[in-house]
């Protein structure tokens, strides 16, 4: 009998298999019959050749051209990439078409690009509920936008570029809450853009150039993350747009601004990119603009901008476009700009400035364009009577004839000026608002995590300290202040007169030390401004009575007061451990800063060997690498740093894969052996199952942290640590994956109703390139 029972068992189970197999492969016939109409009504283009009936399109070799990812045997990625400039398709049905891939319900990527796909397009693509990417540009789908794709809630990245959609923007956008790629680029789009934008908490980039949008940019002070705004080619104004100071590129070129630069923008540190060209701006032009720690590209040409330029006018070094013709700025041109680097491209014709050629006017043509156009001193405030006062001393000093004239100028005027006062009244109003809204924003929502609390680098401008200043900040650099020495240098704790803290490294030199190398290495301290670094405050000089020579030099740093992340990670008498989502957060800021350090204003020139005892952490867990050791001293960088570069970042790398090591294992790792064999356990774990690579992890975090999230963390930190640099990823790489952890961790705990979730996924909302067959999205 029992005998009998196991053979009705091993019966049932060979039944079930084979139904899970026959299931399988009609599931695979049925895609693979989609994808083969797909190729039918796009009428067999050349990328689609390699496709037949005999194509196992789970198991293709991914190209630049045709991409199909599949998991568990659904196709969840489908990139077809035609030919650039693709003409329009004859006997096309784009009804038909989108019938057809809606037939394949578990797509989370689909990009049609440049294949002349026509027509206006259907709403039923919003039954593809899982999308995350959607890429349709450069083809020639017209009318509205359909409403109905802001049912797509999971949609992260909508990109509709170079088509020929018309009518307004859909308001139901507002509700992709998740949206961090909106990009209309090259349509037809008209009318005012929809203020529901400024509910885009996750936007990055917003790039909405070369439209017919009129009327005032939505607020988006709100919008924290986002990078990049181009508004490029359109109609819009007369209002500069609000934005939060964490923005890295501006482009309003060719619209119709006319309000004033906001004071606002000079405070925004992580500005790279700014055109706000052939405008209409008026009002003053702040040179501090050309001082921005990041700023790379500055066009202001073609407004009514004014102001006096200085010889001494500081400059960003990294600087490498200026433009600043046709406006109304006098004085003398910033010699660093002339002084700068031999790519460093300047233009500056059609103002007043004193230069002595031919390209510039008079003072005092910019003097009455600025009086025609109602531009007052930055100063000036309206007294009644002024203006007739200053009409009667003209009047005296020309021929009668010209009364009339002069008369009409002046009612212009006054006129202008009654629009002018309420006008800046209510920007000012607009302006205190939105800060409170950023203040509110950053204390409620809940999307904002640990890491963003601290928000856009708050810091005074880098200065110099007089050394009774650092003496009263010391208490006479008392004992008690002292935290730490090495060979060449002591560090120290103070306080200033307003009640921060400070952090102060003195440096004793030498007579035959050059003070050219030592301003050479002041200058570049002074952009070591980032989100991710110790960031350096000011410094002070002492002198030798005799000859005046530097004796001491005191670096001043912010104080970031909650220990190393070894003393959080790995630490036996640490006073708690992070959790997994701020691992990965601190991963991700390490991996910024070294990327800011090796390839951003000033690469190749800081030293390598960077530990995790090098990583502090401020009050909110957000992880700093501590800049004290950089050579000051050392008199051969400046010759070393371009010929390094390129090695320098492979050993950021590999740095980077050791400091992940720690991170993922708990252990201290302190020596090449540790690093062996840490490295060769996580990738053993890699190929095993979720229980395996649990069990090689700290165990203080091994029970909360998805698998799919440690098997890519642990895959990047394998990959770091390759022996062949050749196999290294990039660092660009290494936070793209670091960013998808954080996403699927973040996805993970919602899923999973986890009370200690951080969210912190619309920080990071792109997704990586990792292996083939895996449930992972990239852009």
């Amino acid at each position: 009998m029992e005998k009998h029972l196991r053979l009705k068992t091993l019966l049932v189970l060979l039944v079930l298999l084979l139904s899970i197999s026959i299931s399988e492969q009609l599931q695979s016939s049925s895609q693979a019959n989609i994808l083969s109409r797909i190729r039918n009504l796009l009428n067999y283009p050349n990328v689609l050749s390699n496709w037949n009936n005999d194509t196992d399109f789970c198991n293709t070799v991914p190209s630049s051209s045709v991409t199909v990812i599949c998991y568990e045997d659904n196709i969840t990625q489908l990139h077809i990439i035609g030919s650039k400039g693709a003409s329009q398709l004859h006997n096309f049905s784009i009804d038909s078409f989108v019938t057809t891939l809606v037939e394949l319900p578990s797509l989370k990527v689909l990009r049609l690009v440049s294949l002349g796909l026509y027509g206006p397009l259907p709403s039923k693509l919003s039954r593809l509920s899982s999308l995350e990417i959607l890429d349709l540009s450069s083809n020639f789908f017209h009318s509205n936008i359909p409403r109905e794709i802001s049912s797509l809630t999971s949609l992260q990245s909508l990109i509709l570029d170079g088509n020929k959609f018309t009518g307004r923007l859909p308001n139901g956008l507002g509700s992709l809450v998740v949206l961090a790629v909106l990009s209309v680029k090259n349509n037809s789009l008209d009318g005012h853009l929809p203020d529901m934008l400024g509910n885009l908490h996750n936007l990055r980039v917003l790039s909405l150039s070369r439209n017919n949008f009129t009327g005032d940019v939505p607020d988006l002070s709100g919008v924290e993350n986002l990078q990049v705004l181009d508004l490029e080619d359109n109609s819009l104004g007369p209002k500069f747009p609000q934005v939060s100071s964490k923005i890295q590129s501006i482009v309003l070129r060719n619209n119709k601004f006319t309000a004033g630069i906001p004071e606002k923008v000079q405070s925004c540190h992580q500005l790279e990119h700014m055109d706000i060209s052939s405008n209409r701006f008026m009002g003053p032009f702040s040179p501090s603009l050309l001082s921005l720690p990041s700023i790379t590209y500055l066009n202001v040409a073609g407004n009514k901008l004014t102001g006096m330029l200085f010889d001494d006018n500081q400059c960003n070094a990294g600087l490498d476009f200026v433009d600043l013709s046709t406006n109304l700025l006098s004085g003398r041109l910033p010699s660093c700009l002339l002084t700068g680097p031999k790519h460093r491209i300047v233009r500056y014709s059609n103002n007043c400035l004193a230069t002595r050629d031919r390209t510039q006017h008079p003072f005092s043509f910019c003097r009455n364009e600025a009086l025609a156009v109602g531009i007052l001193p930055h100063h000036h405030k309206h007294i009644p009577g002024s203006k007739v006062v200053l009409a009667l001393i003209i009047c005296g000093s020309i021929i009668g004839g010209v009364v009339l004239v002069c008369a009409t100028i002046i009612v212009v005027r006054k006129f202008l000026a009654k629009i002018a006062t309420p006008r800046k009244t209510t920007r000012s109003i607009v302006e205190n608002a939105a800060s409170t809204y950023t203040s509110k924003l950053f204390t409620d929502a809940n999307y904002v995590t640990r890491t963003m609390k601290l928000g856009s680098l708050s810091l005074p401008s880098y200065r110099t300290f007089s050394s009774e200043e650092l003496k009263v900040a010391t208490n006479n650099f008392d004992a008690a202040t002292f935290i730490g020495n090495s060979s060449d240098d002591q560090l120290y704790r103070g306080q200033l007169k307003d009640g921060s803290y400070i952090t102060i490294r003195c440096l004793q030199t030498k007579r035959k030390n050059s003070s050219q190398n030592f301003m050479y290495h002041i200058e570049l301290m002074s952009k070591l401004r980032h989100h991710h670094l110790i960031s350096t405050l000011g410094h002070c000089f002492e002198c030798y009575l005799d000859d005046s020579s530097v004796s001491r030099i005191f670096l001043v740093f912010e104080y970031v007061s909650n220990g190393t992340l070894r003393s959080w990670i790995s630490d036996k008498h640490a006073k708690g451990r992070l959790t997994w989502t701020q691992r990965i957060a601190a991963a991700i800021g390490v991996a910024r800063g070294m990327q800011f350090l090796h390839t951003g204003n000033v690469p190749g020139v800081f030293s390598n060997n960077i530990k995790i005892t090098d990583i502090l952490l401020d009050q909110n867990f957000v992880a700093k690498i501590c800049s004290y050791n950089l050579p000051i001293l050392n008199e051969n960088v400046m010759e070393q740093k371009s010929t390094r570069v390129n090695y320098e970042e492979k050993m950021v790398v590999y740095e980077f894969g050791v400091i992940l090591l720690e991170i993922i294992s708990g252990k201290q790792i302190n020596t090449k052996n540790e690093v062996r064999v840490t490295q060769n356990q996580l990738q053993e774990s890699i190929m095993s199952n979720a229980m395996s690579r649990k069990n090689v992890v700290d165990p203080a975090i091994r029970n909360s942290c998805s698998d799919e999230s440690l098997k890519t963390m642990i895959e990047i930190c394998c990959r770091c640590l390759e022996q062949d640099t050749e196999d290294m990823p990039s660092v660009e790489d290494v936070i793209w994956n670091l960013q998808f952890a954080a996403q699927v961790e973040d996805s993970w705990r919602k899923d999973s109703s986890s009370s200690d979730a951080s969210p912190i996924s619309h920080l990071y909302s792109f997704k990586p390139n990792l292996s083939r067959n895996s449930n992972s999205t990239y852009v």
